[in-house]
């Protein structure tokens, strides 16, 4: 694709770089506007900003390190594990730090994680279709060879993708999917009175996407080595399962209620 673009004589733009900036201003522009929309307390997250990226960049980086050990284990130089030229970050990392610091902050701050977790999952939801265009430009996620008739070629001389013919265009059909999640998910909460349960079913959708859709990506890790699952998909395979359980505990706790009224105002 497009890792780079240099409109003028030793001017580069990287996509990498342009297109992270651009999901972080999305995501706080749509906790902004939720806020607003459902009464959320924004200062709650302003004020932890830089925290929560930082910690996010750096945790979510160590997963990739992780995750790709067989190959990026024989690196000398520490330094080069954070900051390399691939650019490659791990979205189940990011994901999983970035709610373990906001359950931190909701217990340093005496706060109910409840009564925040549907407005982040929403915002989340919506830059995620964002952040898979960015790694179509930049190449972190990239499937395999297929014959579906919706494939895609890379043809930049650049391109680290090792296949030579058209490829299934998984991070177009994730950016896709996710635009949709996000739209019920947006549409769901003006009307569903249970709080949490947005987050359930959104955990469920979003790993059920990547657990049938991963079968189409290239990656090879140190789990996908061992058994026939890669790190994402068995990190989706334990979120459907929490979640399900919570779902259900939720329904058994309102059985023999008015199932109309409690879930919707």
């Amino acid at each position: 694709m497009f890792p780079l673009f240099e409109p003028i004589n030793w001017f580069i733009i990287y996509t990498f770089w342009l297109t992270l900036a651009l999901c972080f201003f999305l995501f706080l522009w749509m906790l902004k506007k939720l806020s607003l929309k459902f009464w959320f307390d924004y200062l709650i997250f302003q004020k932890n900003i830089l925290w929560y990226f930082l910690s996010v960049f750096f945790i979510s980086r160590l997963f990739y390190v992780v995750w790709k050990w067989h190959d990026l284990k024989y690196i000398k130089n520490t330094f080069e594990f954070f900051v390399m030229n691939d650019y490659n970050f791990s979205l189940v990392g990011a994901i999983t730090w970035f709610f373990l610091v906001l359950f931190i902050t909701m217990r340093i701050r005496k706060e109910r994680l409840d009564n925040f977790i549907d407005w982040l999952t929403i915002s989340l939801l919506f830059i995620l279709s964002f952040g898979f265009i960015w790694a179509l430009l930049w190449w972190q996620v990239y499937g395999r060879e297929t014959t579906i008739w919706i494939e895609i070629l890379y043809t930049h001389p650049f391109t680290p993708i090792p296949f030579q013919v058209p490829i299934f265009p998984l991070p177009i059909i994730y950016s896709i999917l996710f635009f949709i999640l996000f739209s019920v998910s947006y549409i769901s909460y003006m009307y569903v009175h249970i709080k949490w349960l947005i987050w359930y079913v959104w955990l469920i959708a979003m790993s059920c996407v990547f657990l049938i859709f991963e079968y189409f990506s290239w990656k090879y890790d140190i789990f996908k080595d061992s058994i026939w699952i890669n790190m994402t998909q068995t990190f989706s395979l334990f979120l459907i399962i929490f979640a399900g359980y919570r779902l259900l505990k939720i329904l058994k706790f309102n059985e023999g209620k008015d199932k109309e009224k409690i879930i919707l105002n």
